[in-house]
Order: C-alpha cells, then structure tokens, then sequence
C-alpha cells in the first residue's frame, strides 16, 4: 500500500464521515481537526475554508484544516485554524513525510494564489526547526488518575486548599442545558480584560452541534447565584475545559477552583485519561494559575511562512500596540461592548 500514489483532495460533506473517522483514530489529530469546524466557521464567522486531505488507496491517510482570514485591521493570513489552539496537518506515522510535504505544498500554493501575508500551522508538536515561529503560547496537558481522590491529592497543597475552600463554601456545579449563564459570565468577564467577546451563537452552536461532546458547567454560590462557568470539549479520552467566564465574587468564594476541579472529578468519573488545560500566553495569570495545578506548560509549534511580512504577526493582547484599546473597551458599557465585539473578534481568529 505504501508504494500507491498520494493524492490531494478537497473535503467535500460527503467526505465527513470519514474524515472524523481518520480524525478520532489518528495519534497527531486534535478536537479541533473534527469537520464540523468547517462548517461553524463559514457560518458564524464568514471564513473561507478550504480542507484538504491526502489519500492513498482510497484511505485518508493525512488531513489539513485552512481557512482564510482577511481583515484590514489584522492582515491577511491563511490559518490552520483560526479560533482553534491547535490545527496543522494531522498524519498517521507511516504516511509521514510524503504526505505532510503534499500538504505543505499545497497549502503554500494556496497561500500564494490567495494572497496572503502568511500561512500559520498551529501545531502541537514541531515540524521545522527552520521556520519562523510563535513562541508566546504553551499548553498545559496532563494525566487523570483513575480514582478522584488520587487526582484531588495529585493538586498542590496551597491550590487544593482552595478547592476545599470553594466545598466548604456549599459551591454547587450544574450542568446547563444552553449558553446562557455561561455567555453572560463570559462576556462580562472578557469585557473587564480589555477585549471583545466572541459571539453567543457561537457557543450556541459548539453546543448544538458536538451535542455531547460539549458541556457547559456552571458553579453557583448556595443561593443559586451564577458565580463562574467553563464551556468544555470531549475528545476520545479528553476533556478540554476551553473557554470560561466568572464574576467578580468568584476570587471570594473559590468559585474558579471549585469549577475546574468539578470538570476533572466528573471527567476521572467519565473515565477520561487527560486533562487538557488549554493554551495559556507565557507570564500572564491564567498562566501561573495552571501551574499551580501541578501542570508543565509545554511550548505550542506555531510554525510560520511569511510573504508579505518581515516578521510573525503578534494580535494579542500582549502586543504594546493594543494597550489604548484594551484600556477603552474596559470602559465600554457591556451591551454596547457586546455588539461591537463580535465584528471585532472574528478577524482575530
């Protein structure tokens, strides 16, 4: 079989099928290579996706998620994949490296026909050594022990006494059946950092359309008042606490603690294997907070090939540049910082 032909295709939804199925079973794939992210960012976001695989024998043997990124404000890029902390290609080890170099290359064309400033490859595990790279963003990844209480003592003490704090403060965890509470903590919560907030039929639709593999879990005080809420992903055996919002009162009451201790009992119950903290920028709070979880920040392989730029785009919130901005949209009344958000946000990706 290694001796047939790759050849390149394009995803078409008669390809969705197998498609997840090559996604789930393959070792290098991710949550965010699944086909249903094609379709969310079309649809919500109003990208131009282009998804490519190679085939041998009529096997999907390597996959490669892009889509198109255009904006006055932040360039024109050609991503794998906006809105997602990983992505690149996805390949079976004995298709390696004739399928990644056909991707590669095909996805280089692409770039060049489209126009772009630069392809960016958001991969976990690094490709080229030689190629420019983002070296502000790391991942927090780590095993969920069999038994809940092993995990429960697995935390560091000073964090785990924090955890029992949020118990002692009679915190309930609930699993909501919408967005709703979760977006309103969400939104509020971005708001006070200083930037836009992603659309609510955004997480309407996460939710809607990976069902079960997507929970919301919201954390109240003993009086039913929203104090913090995650919105998580399940993968194989996963569990991705992804994105997050919580009130001012949540510090007081240990409410954030309690929520990511509560996604990591039920998931050890589920009988998940790792906890995926997610992706955190080097020296920020989430940062720190996740290692004092007892997690190793492991470095993200943002890998780059620049052609209309001199060096590697930085929209983030670290960039100096953005400091005017993040002070004013602090300042912004929440609705109006709502409405605006989302026509802001989607060229961030």
């Amino acid at each position: 079989m290694d001796r047939l032909p790759l050849q390149i295709k394009t995803f078409s939804p008669a390809d969705a099928v197998r498609w997840d199925a090559f996604v789930r079973a393959c070792p290098q794939a991710t949550f965010f290579h699944l086909s249903a992210w094609q379709g969310i960012t079309e649809e919500i976001f109003r990208h131009r996706t282009f998804y490519l695989f190679a085939e041998r024998a009529g096997e999907i043997v390597a996959v490669l998620p892009l889509a198109e990124v255009k904006s006055w404000l932040f360039g024109h890029a050609l991503v794998s994949l906006p809105f997602c902390v990983y992505g690149g290609i996805a390949a079976y080890p004995e298709a390696e490296p004739d399928a990644v170099a056909l991707l590669e290359a095909e996805a280089e064309a692409l770039a060049r026909r489209l126009g772009v400033q630069h392809l960016e490859f958001r991969n976990l595990q690094p490709r080229h050594a030689d190629w420019p790279q983002q070296e502000l963003y790391v991942t927090f990844r780590k095993e969920i022990l069999p038994e809940v209480e092993d995990n429960m003592l697995a935390i560091p003490r000073k964090q785990r006494a924090m955890v029992r704090k949020g118990i002692k403060n009679g915190l309930v965890a609930q699993i909501d059946d919408d967005v709703e509470r979760f977006f309103a903590l969400y939104a509020d919560n971005v708001r006070r950092h200083g930037t836009p907030a992603l659309p609510k039929r955004f997480f309407a639709r996460l939710h809607e359309v990976f069902g079960e593999d997507c929970e919301v879990l919201t954390v109240t005080d003993a009086d039913g008042r929203p104090l913090s809420s995650v919105l998580s992903f399940y993968f194989r055996d996963e569990i991705l606490p992804y994105y997050a919002g919580d009130d001012l009162a949540a510090r007081e009451f240990a409410a954030n603690d309690f929520k990511y201790w509560e996604v990591m009992r039920r998931a050890c119950e589920r009988g998940c294997k790792v906890f995926d903290y997610g992706r955190s920028k080097v020296g920020t709070g989430p940062y720190s907070f996740k290692k004092n979880w007892g997690f190793e920040p492991q470095p993200l392989s943002y890998e780059y090939r620049l052609y209309k730029r001199d060096g590697v785009p930085q929209n983030n919130p670290m960039n100096p540049k953005y400091r005017l901005f993040i002070a004013l949209w602090k300042r912004l009344p929440l609705g109006v910082a709502n409405t605006l958000g989302p026509h802001i946000v989607r060229n961030l990706g």
